[in-house]
């Protein structure tokens, strides 16, 4: 029997791959499609996702291939630079194609031991107390002891399940494609930054290799939105936009997406899982799509390994629903309130001018940067120390630095007195005694995904919490 299949390999699903074999869980990624996609629907990493690679040890790689940039604009697209003291060490913009995230992703995937399928669609699915039977396009029968859907927002294991999926439908679309030009760039800039006084939602800009990437609102709401727009399409929308169609020509890909906003209503039924798009779409304001999904793998990865290796605590898998799905709610939220501040409306245009006026305050820009790019996100762990529920950031040691300890994906005891013992949970969570100058408390547990599940400095304390977590001590 298979340990986890995971249905879908975008890079929610390749993240949790990773996650799992790093606990050596025997990993099954199916994917109906039988090549990746070209389509840039992502640009880039937001700071919690930057360190989410390297605490896994991959930064290295992802910064070969993108660039950083500085973090302005990303509310709304209100331009402001950013608050210093941000509670990162990765306090920028990682811009890299979606397809390259996808690439370097699949290649830690396969080398950390995953199997890969690919051309092969799910069509059905059923479970018990043992286990989840999935059953393939081409009549395949596959058994697992769980499933996970990572097969984004038309999942079809969330259709499967009949998990409810309530929220507001796409209203609005907008093309997105990559094409040629036929105009000078300076005349592209030049258009482009007159129309997007009025028009935020349009867009015009390189993307490499002679081409641009296009951004422009539909007509309407197209009845199969599967269906890839035409070029006519982008140039009468472009006319109608800018009085000039730039002279579009050989597209390289095309698509088009709404502003659908939608959270499932559980992300865990019995044995089968939802994460990234599966559980949760909503407009692309913002950038956090392809990141909230990467930090939702990180968070179930850990969790789903303990189960199938036999040591989770009670409770444990239902801590991801617990702990992602406030997440996700917060940032439907947030890009709710960015899609209407986008109007061109009087009404909204003022409540824009005010908040870009409250932005001019430290706190506030903080606050609402710090939503964007997921650093500010606390789990509710129950009262205590002001670091318990939020993720460690990097931080100095004497002998190198906290993420370079992570990269095992264990628990890991951060432990500056030298008093503490972790005996009975070595198999799960290494001890580390070091210290650093940017380390006010005694002693910190860190959860595998790094969020902080203790601070103090007494063992009886610490055995206390080392249970919730990590369960039963062995023999």
């Amino acid at each position: 029997m298979i340990d986890v299949i995971v249905v879908g390999s975008g890079p929610t699903g390749l993240m949790l791959a990773g996650e799992l074999r790093l606990h050596s869980v025997h990993v099954l990624v199916l994917e109906k499609d039988l090549e990746p996609t070209r389509q840039v629907r992502a640009l880039g990493l937001h700071a919690r996702s930057v360190e989410i690679m390297d605490q896994r040890g991959l930064l290295e790689r992802f910064l070969a291939h993108g660039r950083r940039h500085p973090l302005r604009g990303y509310f709304a697209g209100i331009d402001k630079p950013a608050p210093e003291r941000l509670d990162t060490t990765q306090p920028y913009t990682f811009g890299i194609p979606q397809p390259a995230t996808v690439r370097l992703l699949t290649e830690h995937a396969v080398e950390a031991g995953a199997e890969f399928r690919r051309g092969r669609e799910l069509t059905g699915l059923s479970q018990d107390e043992d286990g989840v039977t999935a059953e393939l396009a081409d009549g395949t029968r596959l058994r697992s002891r769980y499933l996970v859907g990572c097969d984004g927002g038309r999942s079809t294991v969330r259709k499967l399940l009949g998990v409810g999926f309530p929220g507001e439908p796409t209203t609005v679309e907008t093309l997105l494609g990559e094409m040629e030009v036929g105009v000078p760039p300076e005349t592209v800039a030049a258009v482009v930054a007159e129309v997007r006084k009025t028009h935020r939602g349009f867009g015009l800009g390189t993307s490499g290799n002679g081409l641009y990437r296009v951004v422009v609102p539909a007509e309407g709401v197209a009845e199969d939105r599967t269906v890839p727009p035409a070029l006519d399409e982008f140039k009468r929308r472009l006319r109608v936009f800018a009085g000039t169609d730039f002279g579009v020509h050989s597209p390289r890909w095309t698509s088009r997406f709404g502003d659908a906003t939608r959270q499932a209503e559980r992300y865990r039924a019995g044995r089968v899982l939802l994460a990234g798009d599966a559980a949760h779409v909503h407009p692309p304001i913002g950038g956090q799509g392809l990141n909230l999904g990467l930090q939702d793998a990180f968070n179930l990865g850990w969790k789903l390994a303990a189960e199938v290796r036999g040591w989770a605590p009670e409770g444990l898998l239902d801590s991801y629903h617990a702990e992602r799905h406030p997440v996700a709610a917060d940032v439907l939220n947030t890009t709710r309130a960015q899609t209407l501040l986008l109007s061109p409306e009087p009404g909204p245009q003022a409540v824009r001018r005010l908040l870009a006026e409250l932005m001019e305050f430290e706190e506030a820009h903080r606050y609402v940067l710090e939503k964007i790019i997921a650093v500010g996100v606390r789990y509710d762990f129950g009262e205590g120390h002001e670091l318990l529920g939020r993720r460690m950031r990097d931080v100095p040691l004497k002998r190198g630095r906290l993420y370079e300890l992570t990269r095992g994906g264990r628990g890991l005891l951060l432990d500056q007195t030298g008093r503490l013992s972790v005996a009975g949970w070595e198999d799960r969570v290494d001890h580390v005694v070091d210290v650093s100058e940017e380390l006010d408390v005694p002693a910190a547990l860190l959860r595998p995904d790094g969020h902080v599940a203790w601070v103090g400095e007494d063992q009886a304390e610490l055995l206390d919490r080392l249970p919730r977590w990590f369960g039963a001590p062995a023999a």
